[in-house]
């Protein structure tokens, strides 16, 4: 798995479309829609969040902030969706921006796609925001729609604070 940035070419039309399809995953986000968003993996997908000081480490190495295949990801999905979730429950009431959606086909036919987020978490008095950069590998499911392979959520931030960890889906 290469963890560089991605270096393929910018295409407009898929750009459009990777871009519908990461708006609409921000709608299911946050409106707390986790197991319509769980449907958006394939089986072998995975969650990435590097840690704040390694955001171009490799999963296979590096210690992350989340790191979940398919069987983990249902497993904090249905967690978070709980009320025995106490850092989610009641949720948090989230807000997504998405913007400069980058998307190119790699030569395997997938498409890489690039774009700036930032997450704002709003809880009781507290009030967090998380900014960073998605660094997406899509796939197309056998119907022709788009599909996680690799979802990952790389944060700008030096540290997690004043929150100190990651409660929500970046």
């Amino acid at each position: 798995m290469t963890t560089a940035p991605f270096r393929t070419e910018h295409d407009v039309a898929l750009s459009a479309e990777a871009e519908r399809f990461l708006y609409e995953e921000a709608n299911l986000l946050d409106e707390w829609r986790l197991p319509e968003w769980l449907d958006l993996f394939l089986p072998e997908g995975q969650y990435l969040v590097p840690s704040t000081d390694l955001p171009e480490g490799d999963p296979g190495r590096d210690l992350f902030l989340v790191q979940d295949d398919r069987f983990l990801l249902e497993q904090r999905i249905g967690s978070l969706m709980k009320r025995s979730a106490h850092a989610e429950y009641p949720h948090s009431r989230t807000r997504r921006m998405v913007t400069n959606v980058l998307a190119g086909q790699d030569k395997d036919g997938r498409l890489r796609v690039t774009a700036n987020f930032a997450v704002f978490r709003m809880r009781g008095t507290a009030f967090d925001t998380y900014v960073g950069t998605y660094r997406h590998v899509l796939e197309r499911d056998e119907s022709g729609a788009l599909r996680f392979l690799t979802r990952r959520s790389v944060l700008d931030l030096a540290a997690l604070r004043p929150h100190g960890k990651v409660s929500i889906i970046l």
